[in-house]
């Protein structure tokens, strides 16, 4: 069924892409399976604060621990859920923050079967809007490129910590292709259909879905954290994120924890809360940023 799959679109793409496109589409913004509260992770579930807000119709389940002032941002990746961060929210809780996180359109217990870059951005906007500025955003896989995508914008915290990362979006449709066989006319259309779908009227879209662009637009200091042994995104993802933004990155590579074993270690916990909750003094001038957020 992938051959055929494979064959369909491939020829499809030359001959018509106008039918292919949405096809690719659907294909690619669809989870590969919804993922399931874990019994270690109920607990802390449990004590979260919920509620709903929609995008595009969508009912999205979104959590909250504390007060909500001034909160930690938690943004889940692909095929994954919010409570995949229960030991960071113990840990960040423990500290005196306040965290709030979300689960994407057809994951964990939101509503609808597919999510996109576009989504994820809308939901921080509203976040956003709900509590102001964030004292960091802890995101991981593709929810570090929705972040940093919607960053740029005039959503506004002080750090980013980024867990096996993705830095650009065109990695994601190179992936894509890799895992059904496609080819280079495929990614053509399906990026045409990007473009028209979700960012109708916007332009530099591709240079801002890629977060190695103008680092400028995002001037905080940032950890990124990423496994040697990660299957899903390469370590050179968060390379090319650090050495991007100089100064304002420090990378740490582990080994061993693989994608997604890597939220439950508890040394990755361990720095990206001593991270998040350093003294934080802002300044226009990167290089003015103390040491120990670096």
């Amino acid at each position: 069924m992938a051959s055929l799959l494979s064959t369909t679109l491939n020829v499809g793409a030359r001959l018509a892409p106008g039918l292919v496109g949405p096809r690719a589409f659907a294909l690619f913004v669809r989870p590969l399976g919804r993922a399931r509260l874990r019994p270690d992770e109920a607990e802390v579930m449990a004590r979260a604060e919920t509620g709903r807000l929609f995008v595009r119709g969508i009912p999205v389940t979104t959590y909250r621990w504390g007060d909500g002032e001034r909160p930690v941002l938690v943004v889940h990746g692909w095929s994954s859920r919010a409570s995949r961060f229960a030991g960071f929210v113990e840990a960040l809780r423990a500290e005196g923050h306040s965290v709030i996180a979300f689960d994407s359109p057809g994951h964990g217990e939101s509503g609808g079967s597919a999510t996109t870059v576009r989504d994820q951005r809308e939901i921080i906007r509203l976040l956003h809007g709900g509590h102001g500025d964030f004292s960091a955003v802890l995101a991981h896989s593709i929810g570090v490129l929705s972040s940093l995508f919607t960053l740029r914008d005039t959503v506004r915290a002080d750090r980013v910590v980024a867990i096996g990362g993705i830095a650009e979006f065109g990695y994601l449709l190179k992936q894509f292709r890799a895992r059904l066989g496609l080819n280079e006319a495929v990614e053509r259309v399906l990026r045409r259909h990007v473009e028209q779908r979700l960012f109708p009227g916007e332009t530099g879209i591709w240079q801002r879905l890629d977060a190695r662009w103008n680092p400028a637009d995002v001037p905080v200091p940032m950890l990124l954290v990423h496994d040697k042994d990660d299957d899903v995104a390469t370590p050179a993802q968060s390379r090319a994120l650090a050495a991007a933004h100089g100064d304002r990155a420090r990378l740490i590579e582990t080994g061993g924890l693989g994608h997604r074993r890597i939220l439950a270690d508890p040394e990755v916990i361990a720095a990206a809360v001593e991270f998040i909750t350093a003294p934080y003094v802002p300044s226009e001038n990167p290089a003015e940023i103390p040491a120990a957020t670096r």
